[in-house]
Formats: C-alpha cells, sequence, structure tokens
C-alpha cells in the first residue's frame, strides 16, 4: 500500500464526524433563538403567552450540539416552568435526534439564557436524561419535523403517566405540542387544539 494511502484512511472517519457535526449545527442554528408565542395567545386566548429561550452551550464539544433551555410564560419570565439541556446529533443524511436532560438543581441557572457566566458554570455532571423523551427529527426540505416515540416519555405532572412531543421547525419558526396522557391514553394536560406558534425575535 503507498504511503499516502495509509495516511489518508485513518483520516476518513475524522471528515465523517466533521461532516456530521456541520449538519447538527445547522439545525442547531436553526433551533437557538429568543421565541414568543404572543400572536397566538392574542388571536386564540386558550393559548397562554410563552417566552422560549435556547442558546448553544459547549460548542468545543465533538459529541454533538449542546443547547440551554428555558420556557415560560411571559408574565413569569424569571421563573421557567420548563428547563431543560438539548443535545442535539445527527443519525443519517436526513434524520437527528434531539436527547433531553434535565438539570440538577438548576433554579440557580434561571436567566443562564442571558448570563454567559451563569452558563459557564453550569456542568455536564449536573445532567439527567430523561430516558423515552428523546425527539427524533427529519429534515424535510429546508424544514425538520419530528416527536417522541409514543409511549415511551414517562411523565407524573398532574394525573399524566406519559407524555408526548411534536415539533416542527422552520426558518424563523417552531410549532411544539406537548401532552401529556395517563394510562387510558386521555389526554390531561397541554394545549388540545394543536401546538404552540413561536416566533423568533432575534
Amino acid at each position: 500500500m503507498h504511503r499516502w494511502h495509509a495516511l489518508l484512511f485513518p483520516l476518513l472517519p475524522l471528515v465523517a464526524i466533521a461532516q456530521d457535526q456541520a449538519k447538527a449545527d445547522q439545525l442547531a442554528a436553526m433551533m437557538i433563538g429568543s421565541y414568543t408565542s404572543a400572536a397566538q395567545a392574542k388571536e386564540d386566548t386558550s393559548y397562554f403567552n410563552i417566552e422560549l429561550e435556547m442558546v448553544r452551550i459547549w460548542p468545543e464539544r465533538t459529541d454533538g450540539c449542546w443547547l440551554y433551555v428555558e420556557q415560560a410564560t411571559a408574565d413569569t419570565k424569571s421563573k421557567p416552568y420548563r428547563q431543560r439541556v438539548y443535545q442535539v446529533r445527527q443519525l443519517d443524511d436526513s434524520t437527528f435526534t434531539s436527547d433531553i436532560l434535565s438539570i440538577q438543581g438548576g433554579a440557580k441557572y434561571y436567566g443562564a439564557y442571558a448570563d454567559p457566566r451563569a452558563l459557564a458554570a453550569l456542568s455536564a455532571d449536573s445532567l439527567v436524561l430523561l430516558d423515552g423523551c428523546t425527539i427524533t427529527l427529519h429534515r424535510r426540505g429546508d424544514s425538520y419535523a419530528g416527536s417522541t416515540d409514543g409511549r415511551r416519555c414517562p411523565n407524573k405532572r398532574g394525573k399524566a403517566t406519559y407524555a408526548t412531543s411534536e415539533v416542527v421547525l422552520t426558518e424563523g419558526r417552531m410549532v411544539s405540542w406537548d401532552r401529556g396522557y395517563d394510562d387510558s391514553g386521555t389526554q390531561v394536560w397541554g394545549a388540545e387544539k394543536g401546538g404552540y406558534h413561536f416566533v423568533k425575535r432575534k
């Protein structure tokens, strides 16, 4: 074997990893931002005015793209009802996963999306994977759409035993529909008419 062939072959997996990371970066870039559902809430009062913040963390890591996420009603922005970390990775050319992780002692990071020093203090050791709650996203042209898998995501909010999440991402917009169900499959929390329509402000 020629020496340059021997040198090239070990580089091929690194090239593939870099390409996969670049595609995950594209998806993450679409997700990152400050969102509001104010327009939907104004049009239909059965929906709350929700604000969603997603920022990139740990950009030096090569095991996918990591995002810090807070979701709160507009009038209680300082006390988010949902705080998560997402790990976005590519499975194949058009399929991606977003693992969902909770943060132990997360209250001390409230508002960290706007505070780089607080984000810098966030440690991977404080994260707990929400097993079964991974969202699988499929690229469809310039958009992405996906969901959790059936009843695999456990949930104990109210009378719920499991939850589902559906997401559609387009440039500058996100539709997110989270619902909780009891053992019989009856919906016990979440929007009933359809998902929340978020518009990116920046």
